[in-house]
């Protein structure tokens, strides 16, 4: 049986409903995670859950310790990672609400600690990232929302920024030039960290504003938090689907 580790982002501090076994405290060799892994069931089935930006909320996406993170998820004994993402909507689809499953991403980040392959090598490792998420864990994600009813799209372009302020309208406009459907700031490095670690990782990303230029309105974090707070009971049913299935 898979083990699943949930990743929670920004409006996903806590699982609400998950019933806590134990928390560790994992020490890796990149320095601390953001949290203390909680291990527990949710949904009838043992689960892993992180964290992301900590519990209070405190790592801005460009300081979270991904590296610690994701080594800590696989040393807790984690086999496959959700996560999910709270994102800006470049795509007409992609209203504020919307689900994103993505199926590609592009990395505009930089002076992130992106790679494990870094020190002390005995020879260079590269990983293939032509295809950067597990597909059969989207197609699990894609059944879930589809089940619970939710309006969703199972592919799409993850645009990931630096961070942590919003992005121009020119940057927008760049990144939609670029064929990108979605916008956050934490798609990366995670997803290669797991790659590089050989776990399987999908993405659940919701929509919580549309991107700059897209609407005439200033983006409030107001706006973005009740988008996040109406979202989040759906991201939660969606993940015990798939831990169920």
């Amino acid at each position: 049986m898979t083990v699943y580790a949930i990743i929670g982002g920004t409006g996903l501090t806590q699982l609400e409903g998950l019933s806590i076994r134990q928390s560790l405290a994992v020490d890796t060799p990149y320095g601390s995670p953001s949290a203390e892994v909680q291990i527990g069931e949710y949904a009838g089935k043992e689960v892993l859950f992180l964290a992301r930006h900590g519990h209070p909320h405190r790592f801005p996406p460009h300081k979270v310790n991904y590296r610690a993170n994701l080594w800590a998820l696989k040393q807790a004994g984690a086999e496959a990672i959700i996560a999910v993402n709270a994102v800006g909507g470049i795509h007409p689809a992609m209203g504020t609400g919307h689900f994103c499953v993505p199926h590609q991403i592009v990395d505009y980040t930089s002076g992130r600690e992106h790679t494990f392959f870094a020190d002390d090598l005995e020879h260079v490792t590269h990983i293939d990232f032509s295809f950067p998420y597990s597909e059969s864990l989207r197609q699990q994600l894609i059944a879930a929302l589809a089940a619970e009813g939710c309006e969703y799209s199972d592919q799409g372009v993850y645009a990931c920024t630096q961070g942590p302020r919003l992005e121009t309208v020119a940057e927008i406009v760049r990144l939609e030039r670029d064929g990108c459907d979605i916008v956050g700031m934490t798609g990366m490095p995670e997803a290669a960290l797991a790659r590089e670690l050989d776990l399987d990782y999908a993405c659940l990303s919701l929509v919580v504003n549309p991107a700059a230029g897209k609407t005439t309105a200033v983006i409030t974090m107001a706006e973005i938090e009740q988008a996040l707070h109406d979202g989040m009971g759906k991201v939660k049913s969606t993940l015990a689907r798939v831990l169920a299935s």
